[in-house]
């Protein structure tokens, strides 16, 4: 083959190469972007599906953490608690021992409540053995449980908010965004 044939065979085959890469360009591009929208819309489902199964956890979460929450209320606390004869001493250590009791019970709880819903499920029971503690230290030594008990309702009532009823209002807050 002479220069010249050489010439027209290029020719001949750079507008063939050229469309050849057009099109595979094109539908490469075409195909990609298929393949991204698939993969979207997998993606789209499998957090559908996967909605499907958690939010029944944590619905169950939120009500068992609001459950504690009622729990511990210093009010509700003491009633649960508190024992015919028990002295001041004996109901104190008994209600610190029974929040940190409850609180260990529902500490798993977190991995399904956000950051800041469990601050305040924490803050909650920190502020509940703040009073007890309070409320004890204002009892006289040697003094009744029932004298302890009147401490803490009369120590819960000068709180504006109780610090269980905050948390559950939190707590609500979130619920109420799952939907």
């Amino acid at each position: 083959m002479t220069g010249d044939q050489w010439f027209n065979v290029l020719l001949a085959l750079v507008p063939s190469v050229v469309v050849f890469l057009t099109a595979y360009y094109l539908l490469r591009q075409f195909l990609g972007t298929r393949q991204r929208e698939a993969s979207t819309q997998l993606m789209a489902e499998a957090k559908r599906e996967d909605r499907k199964h958690v939010l029944p956890l944590r619905l169950q979460a939120y009500e068992r953490l609001t459950l504690f929450l009622e729990r511990i209320a210093p009010g509700a606390l003491v009633f649960r608690v508190h024992k015919h004869n028990m002295t001041a001493r004996m109901l104190h250590a008994e209600l610190l021992a029974t929040v940190r009791e409850e609180y260990e019970h529902n500490v798993t709880q977190q991995i399904y409540v956000s950051d800041r819903a469990w601050q305040q499920v924490r803050m909650a029971k920190e502020e509940t053995l703040r009073i007890i503690n309070i409320a004890a230290e204002s009892t006289p030594e040697g003094a009744s449980g029932t004298a302890l008990s009147e401490r803490v309702f009369e120590t819960a009532s000068r709180l504006s908010h109780l610090p269980t009823q905050q948390a559950i209002v939190a707590l609500k807050e979130e619920v109420r965004k799952l939907f």
